[in-house]
């Protein structure tokens, strides 16, 4: 049985990639707690790292070079000034020295010390070994997975140890959502609660409202930085952000100072039909465009779809019920992160492994079934709605242009975010009498014996689909 808790499927980090960034990143920084454990951190004189597959073919487009420096130094991407990204990279380029953990200064090229192999590890697709030097005698070598939404795992018999030693047991564990909704019916209780009982023996309730606060806080920064910064993308592609220009035709006079602010100048705002696609795309799309400019998101699984769970929930703050506040956000993230730990226990939240259908689709499940729960659904409708917006992205490949997080995964978000109120809106109309003809444990099966079928080129290597029909020198 494996323990997922909502914070590990809602965590904090920079932009681009949970997988190729973020992963990388918690790798390096196990990596050194390893050497520090084994007593070889202060033996290091060298370093190299290698980078296989997924992570080789693409990373340099989703900056997972950068992630390596900046956990080698020891720097948090929870907490990390997002400003400094730059100078520190710079620096480490210039000097060829990295200030290792920030403890040590280290002989490191980036350039050279960074190998980016295009051979396939056999374990996973996203690989990544380090190599630690005491004057040229090789002292230290460890390979990690990135595996998806910013977990990382070692070989698979260590991976078994480590879980074992760490997992706590949930009164309600949950492998299958038949088992949730099992829970739910003999109890008598909604999913979340069903899910905030599973967290309560991790953390007290305040520890998880604090949690639950500043991932909700970081989701409407993001969203409020998205919507006020200009610009082009960095990468090469010159994509500009268009959160911006939306949010300017949408947003009114009414004026505010702060993201909360913010809120209730938006619920003051007379929206007709046609502007709740657009506020909603405004949202999916501003997340999405500070992510790929290296700025601060939560995985929602992954950070390539992370914007899809805060645009479904602002749409509900800000056009369906103006009275809502801290509650219902809470019950929101606890029933979107559990959708999402059935979905990663079954199958899969990397792109690498599934093609985007493991992201936004699973983003679009998560953000799907929480909204109803919000609106009044049962616990089956809960599941019905996560399904619906599953099974309508099974298929979905990866062929981003350039490697870089932008075309098309940006606006994947907000149509992502579009098909997960389309798919509340269907599960709602659904009785308890109507049963669902394909129960999500079946969908999200699929979805990973579509990921075994499809083709490796469709799965975030950037040699298919628009990767390569379209020329970079036309962007």
């Amino acid at each position: 049985m494996e323990y997922i808790s909502i914070f590990d499927m809602l965590k904090i980090g920079i932009g681009p990639s949970s997988s190729h960034t973020l992963g990388p990143w918690r790798a390096a920084e196990q990596w050194i707690v390893s050497l520090k454990n084994n007593g070889g951190f202060n033996k290091i004189t060298t370093i190299k790292v290698d980078l296989f597959g997924s992570l080789s073919l693409t990373g340099k487009g989703h900056a997972t070079d950068f992630a390596i420096l900046l956990g080698l130094s020891g720097c948090d991407p929870e907490s990390m000034l997002v400003e400094s990204i730059q100078e520190i990279v710079s620096e480490i380029k210039l000097k060829k020295e990295l200030n290792f953990n920030s403890e040590q200064n280290i002989s490191f090229s980036p350039d050279v010390d960074i190998v980016f192999n295009t051979t396939f590890l056999p374990y996973h697709a996203n690989g990544i070994q380090f190599t630690g030097y005491q004057n040229n005698k090789e002292i230290s070598v460890e390979k990690y997975y990135s595996i998806g939404g910013g977990f990382v795992e070692q070989e698979e018999q260590e991976r078994v140890e480590v879980k074992n030693e760490l997992n706590k047991p949930f009164p309600f564990p949950i492998e299958s959502a038949k088992q949730l909704e099992r829970y739910c019916k003999e109890e008598q209780l909604d999913i979340s609660q069903i899910v905030l009982k599973n967290e309560q023996s991790l953390k007290s309730e305040e520890e998880i409202d604090k949690e639950i606060k500043r991932i909700w806080d970081t989701m409407l920064e993001c969203m409020y930085i998205g919507c006020h910064s200009e610009g082009i993308l960095p990468g090469g592609l010159n994509v500009r952000r268009r959160a911006f220009c939306m949010h300017e035709k949408l947003k009114g006079e009414v004026a505010y100072d702060n993201p909360n602010e913010w809120i209730s100048s938006i619920r003051a705002t007379e929206v007709k039909f046609r502007q709740i696609l657009k506020w909603v795309s405004c949202f999916a799309l501003s997340v999405n465009e500070v992510n790929a400019s290296l700025g601060r998101v939560v995985t929602a699984p992954t950070n390539g779809s992370a914007g899809v769970i805060p645009a479904v929930l602002m749409y509900y703050l800000v056009i369906e019920n103006h009275k809502a506040g801290f509650n219902e956000i809470k019950n929101f993230l606890l029933v979107a992160g559990e959708v999402g730990s059935i979905v990663k226990k079954r199958a899969t939240i990397s792109a690498a492994m599934g093609g985007c259908q493991a992201e936004i689709g699973v983003s679009s499940a998560m953000a799907a079934g929480a909204l109803t729960e919000l609106l009044g659904g049962t616990p089956e409708q809960v599941l019905i709605a996560s399904e619906i917006a599953m099974e309508h992205h099974l298929g979905l490949t990866c062929d981003p242009i350039g490697g870089l997080v932008q075309i098309p995964c940006i606006e994947r978000n907000a149509m992502g975010a579009i098909k997960a109120i389309n798919a509340a809106e269907l599960a709602l109309d659904m009785d308890d009498s109507q049963q669902a003809k394909v129960p999500f444990d079946k969908v999200i099966d699929t979805m990973w014996e579509t990921a075994q079928d499809m083709n490796s080129k469709y799965k975030e290597t950037s040699k298919g689909g628009l990767a390569v029909s379209v020329n970079l020198s036309d962007c």
